[in-house]
């Protein structure tokens, strides 16, 4: 019995043993992988929303926004967002008179510029969802499977060994066990961080469709419309 334990287990792995244990230690190095990735760069996002919206509508020249966005980290999403918007306006602006802007007018196609960039941005926030949602809802479950294989090869030995004493079961059923034990500990933190990071892009998500809101009224009818207050013209 004091030798029994998780070093005895792996010595007496099969190939299923052996796949379900890789599988497992894949799975718990991709959780925490995309934990600590999507961990910084919700922090990075969250720490520079704020800046970055605040900044663009107090800066007097358009010409000084659209420069201060571009100044921004590539993974910063609120300044791709307002990039993409002044570039589908100018760019309706630069062709009017044409069947462009027969085909839709400046409201819509800014609209539909600023659709096509917050659905960018929030399919980036997904980066790594999957896997952690996967990891949880699977680890378990593989876990299980190397316990069961486990048990089974632990009463084929025993069966074959004659002795069905305590002692003679309780060792490898409980070494089979661990197995469970180390799906668990693998799933849990991927659960946990998965609905952490659900409720945080969330809030993104809410912030994208503010600021996609105001781009719109303020590209499109050259003023931003304040909540619950009328219209006031914003300086270019």
């Amino acid at each position: 019995m004091s030798q029994m334990g998780f070093h005895d287990l792996i010595q007496n792995f099969d190939a299923l043993g052996w796949i379900v244990f890789v599988t497992l230690c894949i799975m718990s190095v991709s959780s925490i992988y995309f934990v600590v990735a999507n961990f910084l760069r919700n922090g990075m996002i969250r720490a520079r929303m704020e800046k970055v919206i605040h900044t663009f509508w107090d800066t007097p020249s358009a010409q000084d926004a659209v420069r201060f966005l571009e100044d921004q980290p590539k993974g910063e999403p609120f300044s791709k967002i307002a990039l993409d918007c002044a570039s589908a306006a100018a760019h309706h602006q630069r062709n009017e008179g044409s069947r462009l802007v027969e085909a839709l007018n400046r409201s819509e196609f800014i609209d539909r510029a600023l659709r096509q960039a917050v659905a960018r941005e929030s399919l980036r926030l997904e980066g790594g969802m999957t896997v952690l949602a996967t990891v949880g809802s699977s680890a378990p479950f593989v876990g299980l499977l190397g316990t069961v294989w486990g048990i089974y090869h632990a009463l084929i030995k025993i069966a074959a060994s004659g002795n069905a004493s305590m002692e003679a079961v309780a060792g490898p059923v409980g070494e089979a066990l661990i197995m469970t034990a180390f799906g668990l500990f693998v799933a849990i933190p991927a659960v946990l961080a998965y609905n952490f990071f659900v409720r945080q892009n969330r809030i993104i998500y809410a912030r994208f469709d503010e600021f996609a809101h105001d781009l719109h009224d303020f590209f499109a009818t050259g003023s931003r419309v304040e909540a619950g207050v009328a219209p006031v013209a914003v300086r270019k």
